[in-house]
Formats: structure tokens, C-alpha cells, sequence
């Protein structure tokens, strides 16, 4: 049986800004007579305040410094095996000589590669390493699909992922957690909450809705998952009482572009690309194509639209360049090898 190529919605025949890569949509996103999208006007408008908010290297090393020293570790570096996560362990290793515990989170749906990666990184950075596999959320997962819910995978996962992290930083008396996390994945909140979506940013109150309500239906009916926090909001309010760590990213604060530190970790820690990923040029697990095409289908576009059009407006990438890193280059068939672990099957398939 074959299997057609994912086009749920061919994205470049929508309605989308002439200047970032946003779609005009129902959920607050319009376009005035220029072609110009109203995240694209206010940003223009909010440009001076933007430019007065910029955090520079300086603010990393003194915030370093004042960490540094506290514990057997100064760092938990969460490590997905992705060029921005690995570029991130490389600098508080080699260039700011922290003391780091390297942290992968897997959800079961980690790639080999992205292991791989992981592996080589903290074999020849010479850091500690704890590798976390658990299945705990599979079954959530699994009911998204099965209840046709809108909600976006990434959601719940990123909730789990940054609450563990929070917890495990405690139980090491960690005081810094560090990610990957571009200029594309932060927002306007305060340093220790860049580290999720803005749920109240137009681009992605749909998005969050539908998290909302699939949390509503479903965590109040499966006690596995009695004490699992709804949002984010809740992850740093726990945080706060209870981890008293910060989450910060170097790629705030450091001018490098995105090819200079991935050829850096090419030639120092033999780091490579995934042969297919999404969006082009990233690292994300298996479960990421699932919730992109799901993403596609109700909404139109996914969070690295957001992001990607964020760094666009920022100079960091070209409008051109995001468009092909996002362009959608998998298939059904794809889509139902990743599917089969949760028990669900996507039925598209080319008709004779």
C-alpha cells in the first residue's frame, strides 16, 4: 500500500505575510493592505522596547558567576542531541568551564541519531551524563490521537519535560538549567520563564485552547496523571516554591549564528544532522512528525512557524531559508511506523 505526501494543507497557497511566514488566520493573525501581518505591526511598534530588552554575553557570565561553586553541579544541561542543545552543553563546558550534568529526557520517541549525538558530545566533553527513558507518557499520547483532539503534542510534552527537568535539578541541588532554546523560542516573561510558548500571543491562543481542553476531558479521568501540571504557569509556580533553580539559554545572549556553532560541534564533538527531520536542519523526536501534521491539519501551521517568523523579523533568518526548513518532506507512511507504538493508524493513502 502506498501512501501519499503529507499535504494537509499545502501551506504556501494560504494567505500568509510578505514578510514573515504567518498565516492569516481566524485566531487574531490579519493582514492589512500591504500584505503585513498584525504580530509583524506590533512588533514594529514594540521595536525600540525590543531593542532595549536585548540581553548580551556580559548578563550570561555574570549570571554564571553567580551560580557557579554552589554544588557538586553548577549546571543541568537538558540535551536533546540537536544542534542548539549540544552547541548550548559545548559552551558552558568549554567556554565557561561549568561544572555540568548533561540531561536527556526521553519520551520513547527519542531517534538513535539524537543519541548518538548526545553520546559523542559528553564522551568527548568529558561531563557527567544521565540519560532518562520512561513510557509515562504514552498513554496520554495515545488518547490525543484517539480522541481526535486538537491539542498539539508538543504542549503536554514540554510540560513534562520542563517539570521533570525542575526535578531533577532539585535532587542534585542544581541551581542553573540550561537548554537550547533559540531567540525564536523566547518572549517577553522574565528570564526563568522563557521556556514555553506565550499562550497569550495570537499565533498560539488556538493552539493553547486545545491543550486546555483536552487536559480538561482527560486528566480529571486518569489518576496516573493526577498530579500533572495543566500548564506551564503552574510548572513555575511549583518551581518557584519548591526547585528555586532558573532556566536560561546561552543563544540569548550570544551573537554566534546558527552555521558558526554548528560547524563547531561538527569538527570538535563529531556532531551530524538527523538524515530527516522537521523542520530541515533540527532535532526533534519521532512523535514531532505527528504532532507537525496534526498541527497542519487544524491549524494551518505549527509552533516553528511561530518561531522561525520571530527570527525572520529579528534578522536571524531569511524568509527564503525558513520556508524550505519547513517545508514538509515525510509521509503516511512515516506518520503510521510512529503511530503503531501508540496503537493508532492515520488512514490518507493515494487512491488508484
Amino acid at each position: 500500500m502506498r501512501f501519499e505526501l503529507i499535504d494537509s494543507v499545502k501551506f504556501t497557497e494560504r494567505k500568509i505575510c510578505n514578510r514573515c511566514i504567518l498565516p492569516e488566520t481566524s485566531a487574531g493573525i490579519w493582514l492589512n493592505s500591504d500584505g503585513i501581518c498584525s504580530v509583524c505591526l506590533d512588533f514594529d511598534k514594540n521595536k525600540e522596547l525590543e531593542e532595549g530588552q536585548k540581553l548580551h554575553e556580559t548578563d550570561l557570565v555574570n549570571l554564571l558567576n553567580r551560580y557557579r561553586g554552589k554544588g557538586q553541579y553548577d549546571v543541568l544541561a537538558m540535551c536533546s542531541g540537536g544542534k542548539d542543545s549540544t552547541s548550548a552543553l559545548y559552551y558552558m563546558v568549554k567556554k565557561y568551564k561549568m561544572k555540568v550534568l548533561a540531561f536527556t529526557f526521553d519520551n520513547g520517541f527519542e531517534t538513535e541519531e539524537a543519541l548518538r549525538n548526545v553520546k559523542m558530545a559528553t564522551d568527548k566533553l568529558g561531563c557527567d551524563f544521565l540519560y532518562y527513558k520512561t513510557d509515562y507518557m504514552k498513554n496520554m499520547y495515545s488518547n490525543i490521537l484517539k480522541s481526535e483532539s486538537k491539542a498539539v503534542i508538543c504542549h503536554p510534552c514540554s510540560i513534562w519535560y520542563i517539570n521533570l527537568s525542575y526535578e531533577t535539578a532539585a535532587k542534585y541541588n542544581i541551581p542553573l538549567i540550561v537548554a537550547g532554546w533559540t531567540k525564536g523560542q523566547s518572549n517577553k516573561q522574565e528570564v526563568m520563564s522563557k521556556c514555553g510558548c506565550n499562550v497569550n500571543q495570537p499565533e498560539f491562543k488556538k493552539m493553547s485552547d486545545a491543550s486546555q481542553d483536552f487536559f480538561d476531558k482527560f486528566l480529571v479521568k486518569n489518576e496516573q496523571y493526577k498530579n500533572f501540571p495543566r500548564t506551564m504557569a503552574e510548572v513555575l509556580k511549583r518551581a518557584k516554591k519548591k526547585h528555586k533553580s532558573l532556566v536560561i539559554s546561552p543563544h540569548w545572549f550570544l551573537p554566534t549564528k546558527t552555521d558558526e556553532y554548528v560547524k563547531t560541534i561538527q569538527t570538535e564533538l563529531g556532531w551530524n544532522f538527523p538524515k530527516l527531520s522537521y523542520p530541515g536542519k533540527s532535532t526533534n523526536c519521532t512523535l514531532n512528525f505527528i504532532s507537525v501534521h496534526n498541527s497542519m491539519k487544524y491549524f494551518g501551521y505549527t509552533h516553528y512557524h511561530v518561531e522561525m517568523s520571530k527570527m525572520i523579523r529579528n534578522g536571524l533568518i531569511s524568509r527564503e531559508d525558513a520556508l524550505n526548513d519547513l517545508e514538509i518532506k515525510f509521509d503516511y507512511n512515516l506518520l503510521n511506523g510512529i503511530a503503531k507504538k501508540l496503537d493508532y493508524q492515520f488512514e490518507k493513502e493515494i487512491k488508484p
